[in-house]
């Protein structure tokens, strides 16, 4: 979830960027760069890091006159965060910036290497410019090569290309991610999204998939598949933080939202038609290996409780699950034919990092997945899986536990795969299912209505059980660190199995059971541990794609194929809950108190 600015006018170019950039370095920020046509000539700036890296580098250079120019913060999906990787990306004589993944960029790349091309950097990005090149070569003509290009580019990408083969000119397309076009009279303005172009633009267009064009001299003219169209300008908000937010009210409340999109991004060359693939692992970390150990803590720790499910029942191998901070003093037992797991979103978690070190010591080959490339649990793991689910600033995390998920289940699988425990029936099936799993995710108008007003009854009582078996155990367990985080009301998550081991001396109709009843596992199961509840005067929200004429509220969920699908489609149910219900008591949902986003101490 990189972030984009482009300019083509008159004004001091140097500052439009990076300006703008800092508007969008929330986005990304393993790297940026700009690049600029003055005087017919190219001229670009790149610097890993943080964006101030960037204005060291450029202090000493002003632009002047009329130009083009375009401009990356980066989050790095494709190559390590270093100088060569960083966006924009140099062809002969042309820049491009990109966001998004290029999901056929391997098969243009090899076809654009037995061509001669050099590739200076390991990202898919650098495909784009140099099929540019290659079609420009031979047609001659600078638009029809861009169009060329676009229409070869398969997966998510908002792209700005600039080249001296037509100076005045940017090239723009749009497709999966999102990107807008600025006007302030005859100046225009590429960007992400608002937060950069407020105070400099007036008006914009909100750019829709499939399209794409040119900008030149005041000049903007798009089109789709059906070739040049008309487009209507709006006015351009005012706020800012309204924009980084684009228009939510919360950060929280637009990551959960986004997360239909980023799974698609975590799945991206990844999950083919009859196999998985993961590019960034070698087989040989896998030889030898008769167990799994993972290790995590809060939210990471739920997605690694939900993976030793699936590593069990697909890959066939036994795998068990540490809590980080007390994985560290129980002096484990560590043997070399277990292949150990770590899962952190900010790759700095400090417990989890010193586990990953203790295991290090006992030889172990290590693994992690972690959404930031270059942090420290990342470089000191033999091999490592980005989630790509791009920066999440709520500190109750959501997308991130949904794309920590998604790897945990693709790698079990790949695993079963390469230890042939799994047959090719099976497997389509799985693929199947996680294909699907982004339409799951997607949040409707009027589940979030419902849920808005259903919270009004969950603010009194003594406490919350979130109850789920099998995979949803973990899920329930989530629910409930959902809700504690940002409500601050207790909420316990249970096996539904073990109400009646205990805790069900506490149901009264006090106690809200928030019950996750899938359709696809173990359904008459946990009905009947719900109507246990019920029975005591339990207060029973249902989460089921099937009627409980018991609850007494219900949310009906709509899909009910494969048990990871409900799973995801409940989640997002628990997600909205925990954050309506915290919105109707007045807490700052994206800094609940008393928690940081990364946790860097033990």
């Amino acid at each position: 979830m990189c972030g984009i600015v482009g300019y083509i006018g008159p004004k001091e170019k140097k500052e439009i960027l990076l300006e703008g950039l800092q508007e969008l370095e929330y986005r990304g920020y393993d790297s940026a760069g700009i690049a600029l046509i003055e005087n017919d000539t190219l001229k670009y700036f790149k610097s890993i890091g943080k964006l101030e890296n960037l204005r060291v580098k450029t202090k000493n250079y002003t632009s002047e006159g009329f130009g083009v120019c375009i401009g990356h913060t980066r989050w790095a999906t494709h190559g390590k965060p270093t100088e060569l990787n960083a966006h924009p990306h140099l062809g002969a004589y042309s820049f491009v910036i990109h966001n998004g993944i290029i999901e056929n960029y391997q098969e243009i790349k090899d076809e654009l290497l037995a061509g001669g091309v050099n590739f200076l950097s390991q990202t898919d990005t650098e495909t784009i410019v140099h099929y540019f090149e290659k079609n420009c070569k031979r047609n001659g003509h600078a638009f029809e090569a861009f169009q060329q290009t676009v229409e070869r580019l398969q997966g998510a990408y908002a792209t700005l290309l600039i080249s001296e083969a037509a100076p005045d000119t940017i090239f723009f397309a749009k497709n999966g991610s999102p990107m807008l076009i600025a006007f302030d009279g005859d100046d225009v303005y590429f960007a992400s999204s608002d937060s950069p172009v407020i105070g400099r633009a007036t008006e914009v267009y909100y750019l829709e998939d499939g399209e794409y064009g040119y900008a030149k001299a005041g000049e903007v003219k798009l089109f789709d598949e059906n070739g040049e169209k008309s487009f209507t300008r709006q006015a351009l908000t005012a706020d800012k933080v309204l924009a980084q937010k684009d228009g939510y009210r919360f950060f929280m409340e637009k990551e959960i939202y986004e997360q239909s999109r980023v799974m698609g991004e975590t799945m991206m060359g990844r999950v083919l038609d009859e196999s998985i693939v993961f590019d960034e692992l070698d087989n040989s970390l896998f030889e030898g290996i008769k167990a799994i150990k993972i290790c995590a803590c809060g939210t990471s720790y739920h997605s690694a409780l939900t993976s030793a499910y699936l590593f069990e029942r697909i890959a066939k191998v036994r795998c068990d699950v540490e809590i980080a901070s007390e994985f560290r003093y129980k002096e484990p037992l560590l043997t070399k034919d277990t292949l150990f797991i770590t899962i952190s979103q900010s790759g700095e978690t400090a417990d989890t990092l010193e586990a990953l070190k203790m295991a290090k010591r006992a030889g172990l080959k290590s693994l992690s997945i972690c959404n930031v490339d270059n942090s420290s649990i990342v470089r000191e793991s033999d091999a490592a899986i980005l989630t790509r689910a791009g920066i999440e600033k709520g500190v109750a995390s959501t997308k991130a536990f949904a794309t920590q998920t998604m790897v945990l289940w693709m790698l079990a699988l790949y695993m079963g795969q390469e230890r042939a425990t799994v047959s090719s029936a099976r497997l389509k099936a799985e693929i199947g299912a996680m294909l699907h799993t982004p339409k799951a995710l997607i949040v409707t108008d009027e589940l979030h209505a419902k849920l808005h007003r259903l919270s009004k009854r969950y603010l009194h009582g003594h406490g919350f059980f979130f109850i789920g078996r099998d995979i949803f155990f973990p899920l329930a367990l989530e629910g409930a660190l959902k809700l504690k985080e940002i409500s601050y009301l207790h909420a316990e998550g249970y096996p539904a199995g073990e109400m009646k081991h205990g805790p069900i001396a506490l149901a009264d109709s006090e106690l809200f059971t928030i019950a996750l009843m899938p359709k696809t596992m173990h359904y008459d199961k946990i009905k009947s541990n719900v109507e246990e509840l019920s029975a005591r005067d339990a207060t029973i929200l249902a989460i089921s794609p099937e009627p409980f004429k018991l609850a007494d509220d219900f949310i009906q969920t709509q899909y009910s194929s494969h048990p990871m699908v409900e799973f995801f489609e409940m989640m997002v149910v628990t997600q909205l809950l925990a954050l309506e219900i915290s919105v109707r008591l007045g807490n700052d949902v994206d800094m609940p108190r008393n928690l940081a986003k990364s946790v860097t101490v033990e």
